[in-house]
């Protein structure tokens, strides 16, 4: 959540983030360690703050340690760039293995995520292996609020690396099977659910929207149900946020979705502090060729800039803008820190590199296309009078207000290409309409890349497979 960190979040990071299991010997008799630190709701709840914490990260332009967490702000690389949405301006570094479909098993941002994101399951689990310090009338929130975390960092994980390690409770640093044996996706899908429907029961809708909430943990689960093809139980999920009770509905103008922030399309963010060492973000500035750096990373790709040309309507102009350093080159602005008055955009930050803009997971036009997409429900195309009501709210805040009669699967794929462009969906999305092998092959083909249909799962970091003792196994097509 976006707030001054507490000093005993501090602390206990110190101990709950740490792999191993005791830290002096004699073991301490005094004093805050792992073992004897939750003992309160106050103390639950900082364990709680320190998983959004990691889902965080750290700012890579303030701290550059290479033993930190990035969180999501390197998430950009794993999806966007393996599209056919993004690419880096001059092919710089580990990047640009991304773009060109050459992702190394020795990468360190997919090893940056990878441990990030398990370090969050480890901070969730820690949480929840000790609810039974909580009173009664908290107990069940604590738990869904860590569940509904925990599956989001297992779906992310899931998506982009197959079968992976389960761990679902607090283990010994020498439980070695535990922590490298590969799980099928079955068994990480019947995790990830059952945590959603924890989350859906316990959460309410009452909070900031960088918090966990009933309305998130239904859109992530429909995401869930969307992806395992259960089109039925996700149109329910889809429905019940569309409620106008609920009180989500589309922003008037679609700039204010990015820099209006908690605003009612908004259902879960990421939350960051500007100018904030701490809480700030870096990912914005990166994307940009305006604070120090030789090139930009997170361009926008000539193909996804043609889709906007033709399809946003008055997203275009908020979506990328043209490089004033190099003509040719596009960059991403849909997260822009140091403003743009020519689109009346404001500065969010007095240093670009401490930006403050959160990251959107879920909003309410994602939620309107997923409820066209469970009706469509894996057939070709839709004429349901409920599937195009939806579709069309989407379009007509574009701008794009000519009466729709049916939407076909491809309609549906481009609609959220230009609605949700930059913002990590678009390989997902691929993936789940089934057409990620078609069009990545004929992007990469065009573009001279190297696209295969292994590269649809990234490598399981090399270093993680050492640490195993090669207990933990590669994903086929990498070395």
């Amino acid at each position: 959540m976006k707030q001054i960190k507490l000093i005993l979040i501090l602390m206990i990071s110190l101990f709950i983030t740490s792999c191993e299991d005791t830290f002096l010997s004699p073991e301490l008799e005094t004093g805050i360690n792992g073992d004897n630190y939750y003992t309160t709701n106050a103390e639950i709840e900082t364990g709680i703050l320190n998983i959004y914490d990691g889902i965080q990260g750290v700012n890579a332009l303030k701290n550059t340690s290479n033993d930190l967490n990035h969180g999501v702000q390197v998430e950009f690389y794993l999806t966007e760039m393996r599209s056919d949405n993004t690419q880096t301006k001059s092919s710089e570094g580990e990047a640009a293995q991304f773009e060109t479909f050459n992702v190394q098993p020795t990468n360190g941002i997919v090893a940056d995520y990878y441990r990030s994101y398990y370090n969050v399951i480890y901070r969730a689990n820690l949480v929840l292996d000790n609810l039974g310090a909580a009173s009664d009338d908290k107990k069940l929130g604590y738990e869904a609020e860590a569940k509904f975390l925990r599956a989001y960092a297992y779906f992310n994980l899931v998506r982009l690396f197959g079968d992976i390690p389960l761990i679902d409770k607090v283990i010994a640093p020498l439980d070695i099977k535990t922590s490298f044996t590969r799980m099928p996706t079955s068994t990480i899908y019947n995790l990830i659910e059952t945590d959603l429907l924890t989350a859906v029961s316990g959460l309410t809708d009452n909070g900031p929207k960088d918090q966990a909430s009933k309305a998130a943990a239904e859109g992530i689960l429909a995401k869930v149900y969307l992806t395992l093809g259960r089109y039925g139980e996700a149109q329910s999920l889809l429905e019940s946020i569309m409620n106008p009770s609920r009180g989500f509905e589309l922003e008037d103008d679609f700039k204010d979705v990015f820099y209006d922030e908690g605003n009612e399309e908004v259902i879960f963010a990421i939350g960051y502090v500007p100018s904030s060492n701490d809480d700030s973000q870096s990912f914005s500035a990166e994307w940009l060729n305006s604070v120090g750096r030789t090139s930009g990373v997170n361009y926008v790709s000539l193909d996804a800039k043609a889709s906007l040309d033709a399809n946003g309507g008055n997203r275009t102009a908020l979506s990328y803008r043209e490089d004033q350093s190099q003509a040719g080159k596009y960059q991403v602005i849909k997260y822009l820190p140091n403003g743009d008055s020519n689109l009346g955009i404001p500065v969010t930050s007095s240093d670009p590199t401490s930006a403050g803009n959160d990251w959107i997971v879920l909003r309410y036009a994602d939620v309107l296309l997923m409820h066209v997409e469970s009706i469509l429900a894996g057939a070709p195309s839709t004429t349901s009078s409920n599937a195009i009501a939806s579709f069309q709210k989407v379009r007509d805040r574009a701008g794009l207000t000519t009466a729709v009669t049916s939407i076909t699967k491809e309609e549906l794929l481009e609609e959220r290409r230009v609605e949700l462009a930059f913002e990590n969906h678009r390989l997902f999305d691929l993936v789940r309409f089934n057409l990620a092998q078609s069009i990545l092959s004929a992007f990469s083909a065009a573009n001279g890349l190297g696209f295969t249909s292994t590269d649809l799962l990234l490598p399981i970091p090399q270093i993680e497979i050492g640490l195993s003792n090669d207990l933990l196994t590669q994903n086929p097509g990498y070395n």
